[in-house]
């Protein structure tokens, strides 16, 4: 209740920039939960079961690749399995790269939005700064020989609030964008690496075990 009360507090000071701030944060946090969702469901990130797939793939044990990849529920099976039954064809990397990439650009699908929050939520609290500047200034010209300091320090406070609000919401934006960026080179790095071992075993498999579904 307290919390809610503050939160109005600040609203009706800042205005409708604040305002603007606060829908623009809680739809942020909704992607960010969603992402955070997204990824766990996709097995970002847990892939032993594919490593212990391409160890046995480089060692030629296809049986165990396949038993490997059966405990997976990574969002990269598919592709692997396309690249184990594609392996006589070393040509078809750059077709695996874009199915891969394919797999990747859904999982990156709101990044875009975030890093538009990270750039604007600043500027937009910037202006709001800026029109309560004014405002501010404005009232010490209407109130003529008979100034009051306290009148522009009050005015000048609820303007720099509308600041304060944008870099709230831009920093923790920032961050966690830089975090899901790097969790998906990550991934990528992986998914090169992880063709790269199908397509250009140590112990190259034989007919039989390079045709695994």
């Amino acid at each position: 209740m307290f919390l809610l009360q503050k939160l109005r507090e600040i609203f009706d000071l800042g205005g409708p920039v604040v305002a603007a701030l606060g829908v623009v944060s809680i739809i942020t946090l909704a992607v960010i939960l969603y992402k955070l969702w997204q990824l766990r469901a996709a097995g970002v990130g847990r892939h032993t079961a594919i490593r212990d797939a391409l160890e046995a793939w480089d060692q030629g044990r296809s049986s165990d690749t396949t038993a490997a990849l059966n405990r997976s529920s990574s969002y990269l099976v598919p592709v692997v399995k396309l690249a184990l039954s594609s392996a006589a064809s070393p040509d078809l990397h750059a077709r695996l790269e874009a199915e891969a990439e394919t797999r990747f650009e859904r999982l990156e699908k709101g990044f875009r939005l975030l890093d538009s929050v990270a750039q604007l939520a600043p500027l937009l609290g910037l202006f709001g700064t800026v029109l309560g500047m004014i405002e501010a200034f404005q009232a010490l010209q209407g109130a003529g020989s008979a100034v009051d300091p306290s009148l522009l320090a009050g005015g000048i406070w609820v303007a720099l609030l509308t600041t304060a609000v944008g870099l709230a919401v831009a920093m923790p934006t920032s961050l966690i964008l830089s975090w899901f960026e790097a969790r998906m080179q990550a991934e990528r790095v992986f998914a090169e690496k992880a063709l790269t071992t199908i397509l250009a075993p140590v112990a190259p498999a034989s007919n039989t075990a390079r045709n695994v579904a």
